[in-house]
């Protein structure tokens, strides 16, 4: 096994974690691999592009937990892994993979990686980023436009339908899960450098095990 601390960053939909996630690898550079959980969708090829279309993506069974759990325990153990890429225009995987190697730093980050028990236990830190609904909606829809190609009015039928009840259903419980919460995600300077003398420590507390 090897001593990669494990960092887990949850929170609603565009409440921020990129930004922490950015402000980590500034301040660690080339020691941190990361993985996204958007990633780690179920493949729903074998469904038709408008029944693709209507599966809420927001619950915890359109992730590949299992998947997810099996590449964090080979990175522990010193073993590169292929991360999925996903098509979210398409609604399904590619036939792409990223390799990430075996790094002293790894995130995990999306809106459920607190769901699941058995995933939470693999990290060693567990961050949860809380913003304000009006904040995270008004970020959602500038990236789905820019980056994912969608329409307003399918961002504000997915939000109202699937993402705002998730949220309120799944996301936000899982809050009670966190080590740290960090309101107004990335602007909190104070938080993000609790968060780094933490990842020092334990750090360097692994290096002295050795």
């Amino acid at each position: 096994m090897n001593n990669s601390v494990i960092i887990g960053i949850a929170g609603g939909s565009g409440s921020g974690k990129t930004t922490i996630t950015s402000k980590i690898k500034e301040t660690f550079g080339n020691q941190v691999s990361l993985l996204m959980q958007d990633n780690y969708y179920k493949d729903f090829v074998s469904l038709g592009i408008e029944e693709r279309s209507k599966i809420n993506f927001d619950h915890p069974h359109s992730f590949d937990i299992k998947l997810l759990i099996e590449h964090i325990e080979a990175f522990k153990n010193n073993i590169p892994i292929e991360m999925p890429v996903y098509d979210f225009k398409n609604h399904c995987r590619t036939t792409q993979t990223i390799t990430i190697l075996p790094n002293t730093i790894m995130i995990i980050e999306g809106i459920l990686v607190f769901e699941n028990k058995l995933l939470r236990d693999l990290m060693d830190i567990k961050i949860y980023v809380d913003t304000d609904p009006d904040i995270r909606i008004l970020r959602r829809i500038q990236r789905d436009m820019i980056e994912r190609g969608r329409t307003l009015d399918s961002i504000i039928n997915q939000y109202i339908t699937t993402v705002r009840p998730m949220h309120i259903e799944f996301v936000e419980p899982s809050k009670r899960f966190a080590d740290i919460i960090v309101p107004e995600g990335g602007h909190n300077v104070i938080a993000l450098d609790m968060i780094t003398t933490k990842i020092h420590d334990i750090c360097n507390k692994r290096r002295e095990h050795d």
